[in-house]
């Protein structure tokens, strides 16, 4: 009896010890953040903070911190990257799932090309180019760095949320008399909309969060959040790092929920094909 409870309790124990790890490695930086994001002061050997306050918060959100106008950048350049995105995505993702397009496999691929390729090379060949066309320090030369990777999420969402969509409800639209486009207006593209805001938020994350584009193409004339927290956090200022990271942090999940939302099963099953 001993031998078996032994059996059972070893597979029992690996599990936890798994599960433990896992959670760990996910909620122990975020906790060390939340940590550093509230402390006043902070020495070593101290395993916690000495002193807890709201006095950096008060410093990030002052005029001289810059948090207020970087998020604001931020957030516009985002906006401005999903519009762009979008405006290629619909029209590429349509003519992907429902046009019997030639190497279409090779389109979808070319659009991963920007996530294959180190980013570090190609942004510092970006920077010389956009020198050139006076596009450094520009909020419209930090969007179009932001595209080049957004657009791998927003048309290949958009291919599979027009993939998706029955084809033959826009058959019995037709069959109705409505035109082309009037199908495409009231069928069609009602029924995708949920994957393609979907892939609207994904774009906006990966903007939100971009830093090594913005920081070779729109420094110094152009601050985000990614930059505010990374000047802090090379000078030391971890608690203003933390903050930082922590408004970069909240968007994001709330975000991701409304994501879990409008991504459905059907949509994700039809991603590539």
């Amino acid at each position: 009896m001993k031998a078996g409870f032994a059996s059972r309790a070893a597979p029992m124990l690996a599990r936890g010890l798994a599960i433990a790890l896992l959670a760990f490695l996910i909620f122990g930086p975020l906790a060390n953040l939340f940590l550093w994001a509230f402390a006043e002061r902070w020495y070593f050997p101290g395993k916690i903070p000495q002193e807890f306050g709201l006095a950096f918060w008060g410093r990030v959100f002052s005029p001289r911190g810059g948090a207020m106008q970087s998020l604001v950048t931020s957030v516009w350049i985002a906006l401005l990257t999903v519009a762009f995105c979008l405006a290629v995505a619909v029209p590429a993702g349509y003519s992907l799932a429902r046009l019997k397009l030639p190497w279409r496999a090779f389109i979808l691929m070319l659009f991963l090309l920007p996530q294959a390729i180190p980013n570090l090379p190609i942004y510092v060949n970006i920077a010389r180019m956009f020198y050139e066309l006076r596009l450094n320090g520009t909020v419209f030369g930090v969007v179009l760095v932001h595209a080049a990777h957004g657009l791998v999420l927003a048309v290949w969402i958009a291919s599979a949320a027009f993939a998706a969509v029955d084809g033959q409800l826009e058959e019995a639209a037709r069959n109705l008399g409505a035109s082309a486009w009037r199908c495409f207006l009231t069928v069609t593209l009602p029924l995708a909309t949920p994957g393609i805001i979907a892939g609207g938020i994904f774009v906006f994350l990966e903007s939100l969060d971009e830093f090594t584009g913005t920081y070779f193409v729109g420094v110094p004339d152009v601050t985000t959040l990614p930059l505010l927290m990374f000047n802090a956090s090379m000078g030391g200022n971890y608690q203003i790092a933390s903050i930082t990271a922590l408004l970069l942090l909240l968007p994001s999940i709330a975000f991701m929920l409304l994501v879990e939302r409008f991504l459905k099963a059907n949509v994700l099953a039809m991603v590539g094909r």
